[in-house]
C-alpha cells in the first residue's frame, strides 16, 4: 500500500514502491531514502549510474536526482520534506546530516544486515498502521516513525564506517565538515577555513578524516565544488560563464580547469555526451 501524507504546514511524507509516483514528484524538496527488498534496481542518481541488490538502502538529498532504468525485483522510497521533519532543526536527535545526506556525488550505499531489516520492516509496518488511524495524533506519530527510520539508518551508516560508541564524538566532527562544505563550498575552497569554523587544526582533520577512512578533506570541497557544477550543467541552460559565477569563481579559465581535472573532459565535452546519452 502506498502512502501519502500533507500537514496543514505543507509538509509531505511518501512511501511508494515506485519512483514515477505522482506524490514523489509533487513536491522538489525531498529527502528519500530507496530500499530494494528483492531483486536488483538499477538507477542513475545525477546521470551517474548505479546498481542495488536486495537488502541494500541508498539515501537522497533534494539535490540528487533520481532516475530508475530497470527494476526487477521490488522496492520502497520513504520520502519527506523539511516541513514535515527538518533533519538540521532536529540533528541532536537524528544526527543525520552530512551523513546519510550530503550533496556529495559520493552517495553512501549501504547494506543492510537481517536484524537491521527486520527493524526497518517493523518502522514500515507501524508507518502503514498510524496511517490508517484518523485522529489528531497521526501526524506526530508517523512523524516518529520517520525519525526511527532515520536512527536506524544513522546506526547503519556509523557501522558501515566501523564508528563505535569510543568514537562517536570524533566522527562527528566528519559530519560536520560535510556539512559546512554543503553550507560554505560556493565561497570557502580552503580547508583553513572549515578547520577554522570547527575549531581544529587543518593537520588534525587530515589525520581525522584518514583514521575515518574518509576521503581527504581538500577533496570533499573538491568534490561537492564539481557535484554542483554537473548539475547546472546537465539541468539548467546556464553558461559556464555563469556557473563559474554561482560557484564562486572569479575567472571562467580557473574554473573550466578544475572541471577538466576532475571529469577528465571539458565542459563543453560533458555536455554534448550527455545530451547524446
Amino acid at each position: 500500500m502506498d502512502l501519502t501524507f500533507s500537514t496543514p504546514l505543507k509538509g509531505n511524507l511518501v512511501l511508494c514502491s515506485d519512483y514515477r509516483a505522482a506524490a514523489l514528484h509533487r513536491s522538489p524538496g525531498l529527502y528519500k531514502f530507496v530500499w530494494v527488498r528483492r531483486g536488483c534496481l538499477r538507477l542513475e542518481v545525477d546521470h551517474i549510474p548505479m546498481e542495488l541488490r536486495a537488502g541494500m538502502l541508498l539515501p537522497l538529498t533534494p539535490l540528487h536526482t533520481l532516475d530508475v532504468t530497470r527494476a526487477e525485483g521490488e522496492y520502497l522510497i520513504l520520502a519527506f520534506d523539511s516541513n514535515f521533519y527538518c533533519i538540521f532543526g532536529h540533528d541532536g536527535e537524528v544526527s543525520c546530516s552530512g551523513l546519510l545526506f550530503n550533496g556529495s556525488s559520493e552517495v553512501l550505499r549501504l547494506e543492510l544486515s537481517e536484524m537491521r531489516t527486520a527493524a526497518l520492516q517493523r518502522v514500515v509496518d507501524d508507518l502503514r498502521a498510524e496511517y490508517g488511524v484518523v485522529d489528531g495524533l497521526r501526524e506526530e506519530m508517523l512523524r516518529m516513525q520517520l525519525k526511527r527510520f532515520i536512527i536506524i539508518c544513522t546506526r547503519i551508516a556509523r557501522e558501515h564506517f566501523s564508528v563505535g560508541a569510543d568514537r562517536e564524538k570524533l566522527f562527528d566532527t566528519v559530519r560536520r565538515y560535510y556539512v559546512l562544505v554543503d553550507e560554505h563550498f560556493r565561497t570557502k575552497k580552503r580547508v583553513q577555513d572549515y578547520a577554522g569554523l570547527l575549531h581544529r587544526s587543518p593537520k588534525t582533520l587530515a589525520n581525522l578524516f584518514a583514521s575515518c577512512g574518509q576521503p581527504s578533506p581538500l577533496n570533499i570541497i573538491h568534490d561537492r565544488v564539481n557535484a554542483e557544477a554537473r548539475r547546472l550543467l546537465l539541468y539548467t541552460p546556464k553558461s559556464a560563464k555563469e556557473i563559474a559565477y554561482l560557484l564562486g569563481y572569479e575567472d571562467t579559465a580557473a574554473f573550466s580547469r578544475f572541471f577538466a581535472k576532475m571529469n577528465g573532459e571539458s565542459i563543453t565535452g560533458f555536455r554534448q555526451r550527455e545530451k547524446r546519452e
